[in-house]
């Protein structure tokens, strides 16, 4: 699954996103991955820059999740990667360790928000192990596996998101506000695209 959107219209920079599902079973074609889409979807709707989605499914494997990063980050030139599923407690759910073994910098953070957002829906939100990450000039940010739960926690997180981005060198995204509101200090927003 590769897409596009955006408007031209948009003051922001164009940008490459990646989205990494990790799951044995949609891997091997046990079940449709539906997490995956559900981030796409997430990136049709609040982002007005241009953007491409670059999509890869994987199994719960370390060095097959690590490697899907580092392509994305390194050859693709992502500035935002997307994980979802494989972060429970669970023998097999080592998403986090693939996050932390591929980033420079870690940023807990956006772990502590996710929770904070899920437990107010449900209990079992502790047991998220949830991360973030840099690499390079770009952001690795592992959310839930299921659809809704994506939605409940990315709408919110990502606010932070594009001002994280230009902190670390990468592309100006803009969103669209009715969606998500992206924050950045106000000597940081642009008012007219750059030429």
């Amino acid at each position: 699954m590769e897409s596009c959107g955006g408007q031209e219209d948009s003051l922001g920079d164009p940008a490459i996103f990646g989205v990494i599902t990790v799951s044995d079973r949609a891997s091997s074609g046990v079940y449709e991955d539906l997490s995956g889409p559900a981030i796409a979807q997430f990136f049709k709707e609040a982002i007005k820059s241009k953007w491409t989605l670059l999509y890869k499914l994987v199994p719960d494997e370390q060095p097959q999740i690590e490697q899907a990063i580092k392509e994305l980050v390194d050859e693709k030139g992502c500035c935002l990667v997307v994980t979802t599923g494989g972060t429970g407690p669970a023998p097999r759910d080592v998403t986090p360790e693939a996050t932390e073994a591929v980033c420079e910098k870690m940023m807990p953070g956006y772990g502590e928000q996710m929770r904070a957002i899920s437990l107010k829906y449900v209990t079992t939100a502790v047991l998220s192990r949830q991360t973030a990450g840099l690499r390079g000039k770009s952001l690795v940010i592992n959310l839930p596996g299921k659809p809704k739960s994506i939605r409940e926690t990315f709408d919110e997180v990502f606010k932070s998101i594009p001002y994280c981005v230009d902190l670390v060198g990468g592309p100006y995204i803009e969103t669209h506000p009715a969606v998500v509101e992206a924050f950045r200090p106000m000597k940081d927003r642009r008012q007219e695209k750059p030429t």
